[in-house]
């Protein structure tokens, strides 16, 4: 049977994000799979459930969403949901389509999520410049709770579980991103990443039992339970199956998001989806900016998590970024240590110093300043901030200084040796490219 769209099935459809049009889907909408989830599982049960389907995060790690459930200590203690939603890793841009154009199916995931965790409190923390998407999600809770699915009895189903979700808004910074720097920033104080352990299922908002899952992989849950999880593991590997988006940007003729299933090709996602590319492929980013670069033989790999992981890269957040052979390497590495620079939080020396040393380097060698041993100085420092840190921000770029220098060496040779870029461009320009029809 021809893979079928569930996550982005109502995207752009007229009144889509409505709670009218989400109670008048049929069989799998209107709240029917978290009416299921309550009615006829236990939470341990649910938790066991979820964790059996293999369904793993979307957010980056890949990590397993049941396992993670039960990481929750039973203490008696008040548990939250806390749903990621700062997406900020460049390339990505489908967890804002799904909060846009369907937030009923998160707040559905949501309430699936707290039951099996035995959460009465949610919170979505949502990334401060996604005004839009923040205005269509308080109206979506606001309209649950003047319809009872939210509040005192969920979805008036006698269970006595009450649910609130509130929605707490960034303010743009990328550190938010990361779970225990999102717990800061939601607690009021400056989103500085924590020491693990403990973790936040121990430990995390105000010291509380915590779990943080991606938009996303909430989204995944009406499906998984609505369809059933053998159906959810007929979608892609077993090890890590079920429907994906994958973002699709840079030199290609349709960028957008796209679902389907795990384990698709890279190749078919670009060629097949996104219309091919513009010019010929020189490399692919397959899973957000702060991933490890792909090259042209590399285009037949399944983009799952473990298969991905076992060609020397990560899935990451699915943010597939092609560019073509008018890219100077150095220049587009550039451009990821000025972000990676500005957006550390400081708080780490290593991270601090060390990017902003990276970020000089490279732009002393993109414009024709390098002196000869730069290329090892490089190398050197990157060596001294990989994994040196509280949190993954200085190996986000760690990874791409390392892969793109083993990938293209010869480029960055050349730009020590004849002060200027191979592919011709002027220094810190990219080569203009006809603008590409928008995807739908």
């Amino acid at each position: 049977m021809p893979f079928e769209p569930v996550l982005s099935r109502y995207f752009y459809v007229k009144d889509g994000h409505t709670l009218e049009h989400y109670m008048a889907r049929g069989q799998y909408g209107g709240y029917s799979a978290a009416k299921k989830a309550l009615t006829e599982f236990e939470p341990d049960k649910l938790t066991q459930y979820v964790k059996e389907s293999n369904l793993r995060g979307r957010g980056g790690a890949g990590f397993s969403t049941g396992l993670k459930w039960t990481f929750l200590p039973k203490n008696g203690k008040p548990r939250y949901l806390a749903v990621n939603a700062d997406e900020s890793e460049p390339g990505t841009f489908k967890d804002r389509q799904l909060m846009a154009y369907d937030p009923h199916m998160l707040i559905e995931g949501i309430i699936i999520a707290c039951w099996a965790v035995q959460s009465n409190s949610a919170f979505i923390f949502i990334r401060g410049e996604f005004a839009r998407e923040a205005v269509r999600l308080q109206q979506a809770i606001d309209d649950c709770y003047a319809a009872g699915i939210l509040g005192a009895d969920v979805l008036k189903t006698g269970k006595n579980f009450k649910l609130d979700i509130t929605i707490i808004r960034g303010a743009g910074a990328y550190i938010c991103g990361e779970e225990t720097g999102l717990l800061s920033a939601a607690e009021g104080k400056r989103a500085y990443p924590k020491i693990k352990p403990p973790f936040p299922a121990v430990e995390g908002y105000f010291r509380l039992p915590t779990v943080i899952n991606n938009v996303e992989t909430i989204c995944n849950l009406p499906h998984l339970i609505g369809r059933g999880k053998e159906w959810y593991m007929g979608l892609g590997p077993a090890t890590g199956p079920g429907p994906k988006l994958y973002c699709l940007s840079g030199h290609v003729k349709k960028p957008g998001v796209y679902e389907a299933p795990l384990g698709t090709s890279l190749r078919s996602l670009i060629y097949d989806y996104a219309g091919g590319p513009i010019g010929e492929i020189k490399g692919v980013i397959p899973g957000g900016s702060s991933m490890p670069i792909f090259t042209p033989d590399l285009l037949d790999t399944p983009m799952d998590f473990d298969t991905v992981r076992a060609k020397g890269s990560f899935l990451g957040s699915a943010g597939v970024i092609v560019m073509n052979t008018t890219t100077c390497m150095v220049n587009a590495l550039l451009n990821l240590a000025r972000f990676y620079h500005h957006e550390s939080c400081g708080q780490c020396t290593p991270c601090r110093e060390g990017l902003g040393w990276l970020e000089k380097l490279l732009h002393r060698l993109e414009f024709g300043h390098a002196k000869p041993d730069d290329l090892n100085l490089i190398k050197e420092v990157s060596g001294m901030v990989a994994k040196r840190t509280i949190c993954l921000l200085a190996d986000s770029l760690t990874m791409p200084v390392d892969s793109y220098m083993k990938a293209y060496f010869k480029e960055f040779e050349f730009h020590v040796r004849e002060k200027k870029c191979m592919t011709g461009t002027e220094p810190g320009k990219f080569a203009p490219v006809e603008e590409p029809a928008l995807a739908r």
